[in-house]
């Protein structure tokens, strides 16, 4: 797999399965490329030409000390475009990634995009405010460092049941992929781990909204626990102009597994238009 290698030399990790048109997806936090294994198995097979990598930090990739910030990261998603020379092609942000997917389109202008999804995605803005007063209460996030910084193997294994919607009617895993997706977290620096709290909890995307000017796919469950709908999904449609909007009834955060299918399909109908 190939190696692209950022401005402040971080190697990045990627995956570039199949030929056609490029879609490049984005993955959440504290996870990697392969928690897209259903949804790149089945757009490459579908014909497109599949690009995902592990964000710094995390996964397979470099996990330098500092850089974990949208900034940063959007221009690692540029790193990856312009390193492969991808073009016309479609970017898919899972929870996390979707602030890449926004950065990006702002601070990059969108090059080489057009289309775009936002996929139980924190954009455009969690924390809450006086003017964002659906969003998520600071000491959520603080709780959220404090246990991993406490005992980060424990915290992410309570985590993922959440994540998952375990023991709810529209949401659970197996517990084998319960074991995968901790692996894969453990697999992150644990700076990485706790940087990227604040990232994707306190960056505020609002503005960043009028950048989207191409078709955008915005996904999102109604039971999601760990990315409020009501501050993230349903926000975002509302300010991406005619952004196609779609709620996954019941649904908790961890689409990309619980409801891994009906993704890739809407995925793939998506792109076909």
């Amino acid at each position: 797999m190939p190696i692209v290698t950022t401005s402040d030399q971080t190697e990045l990790y990627v995956k570039d399965w199949g030929a056609g048109q490029p879609v490049v997806l984005i993955h959440g936090w504290p996870l990697n490329a392969d928690s897209w294994e259903t949804q790149a198995l089945g757009l490459a097979e579908a014909g497109y030409r599949v690009v995902s990598y592990d964000r710094r930090g995390f996964g397979r990739s470099g996990q330098p000390y500092t850089g974990y910030d949208y900034d940063t990261l959007s221009d690692d998603l540029a790193a990856v475009i312009d390193g492969l020379g991808l073009k016309d092609a479609a970017i898919a942000g899972f929870s996390m990634g979707g602030g890449e997917v926004s950065r990006y389109m702002s601070r990059h202008d969108g090059r080489g995009v057009v289309k775009a999804m936002l996929i139980s995605s924190i954009a455009p803005f969690m924390a809450k405010a006086d003017d964002n007063p659906d969003g998520v209460p600071d000491d959520v996030f603080s709780d959220m460092k404090a246990g991993l910084r406490e005992d980060r193997a424990g915290f992410l294994s309570g985590f993922f049941k959440g994540f998952y919607g375990r023991r709810t009617k529209g949401g659970g895993v197996s517990d084998p992929v319960l074991d995968w997706t901790w692996n894969m977290a453990m697999m992150a620096s644990p700076k990485a781990t706790l940087d990227c709290v604040d990232a994707f909890g306190k960056t505020d995307l609002r503005g960043d909204m009028d950048a989207f000017r191409v078709p955008t796919l915005v996904v999102h469950g109604t039971a999601d626990q760990t990315v409020p709908i009501d501050t993230s999904g349903r926000q975002a449609a509302k300010m991406i102009k005619d952004a196609e909007f779609k709620e996954y009834s019941g649904a908790p955060h961890g689409l990309t597994a619980t409801h891994a299918d009906r993704l890739t399909q809407d995925m793939l109908a998506f792109l076909k238009r």
